[in-house]
């Protein structure tokens, strides 16, 4: 469980990132799963977009999201979710709290 002081230093990391996965009109798809893990994998903190046409809220897919990529659920708001893994991947830059 990750404390309030690191999410919130989360939360702050992500308001400068551009969405790096989009869940648009097929929904929550092993490829949109499989991609989410690579990015969390190479970057440890990704913002996903959900189109209009996606068809559920962040909030009914947030806690989806980081039970199946093992993720902390950092931020659901309108259609942006947050996502935080520790990455065990050697050469990457970690988020330092």
């Amino acid at each position: 469980m990750i404390t309030t002081k690191k999410r919130a230093v989360l939360k702050g990391l992500a308001h400068n990132y551009q969405p790096s996965v989009q869940i648009g009109k097929e929904g929550l798809t092993q490829a949109v799963i499989n991609q989410i893990d690579v990015e969390l994998e190479n970057r440890e903190l990704v913002k996903i977009k959900l189109l209009k046409t996606a068809g559920e809220t962040s909030k009914e897919l947030i806690n989806e999201l980081a039970s199946v990529l093992k993720a902390e659920p950092i931020l659901s708001v309108g259609g942006v979710i947050v996502l935080y893994r520790f990455s065990s991947k050697k050469g990457i830059k970690h988020i330092e709290f």
